[in-house]
């Protein structure tokens, strides 16, 4: 399957959906297996919603950028609130949504200037 057929097939939905389980999974288990090489916290959070971009536009590619910005900035918050549950004894931290939004909208901002480049 070429990368034009993966855009906006059910697989790249489904990895993309997949990607988000996974990440709200690791974001709020008590005690997370440690990364490789020891990266703080907010790089995690980064490279995370990083990835989380990528796969959203390209699972939805047709989608406003403002959506994918607007929903993938709310899991961002929707990860703190329920990392602030005491029993979790995990730290909530509103840089780290700041983290989130802000290389999600890194992100889109690249993907749209890229398409932009390749539609002209």
């Amino acid at each position: 399957m070429s990368l034009g057929q993966w855009r906006a097939s059910s697989t790249a939905r489904a990895v993309f959906w997949a990607a988000a389980c996974f990440a709200f999974a690791m974001a709020v288990v008590p005690h997370p297996p440690e990364v490789p090489g020891h990266p703080n916290d907010k790089v995690e959070h980064i490279v995370a919603f990083v990835v989380l971009a990528l796969l959203g536009s390209f699972a939805y590619p047709r989608a406003l950028f403002a959506r994918l910005l607007i929903g993938l900035s709310l899991f961002g918050a929707l990860i703190e609130v329920v990392q602030a549950i005491p029993m979790l004894q995990r730290d909530s931290d509103i840089w780290d949504w700041v983290a989130d939004t802000a290389a999600v909208a890194v992100v889109l901002s690249l993907v749209w200037l890229r398409r932009r480049a390749a539609s002209a």
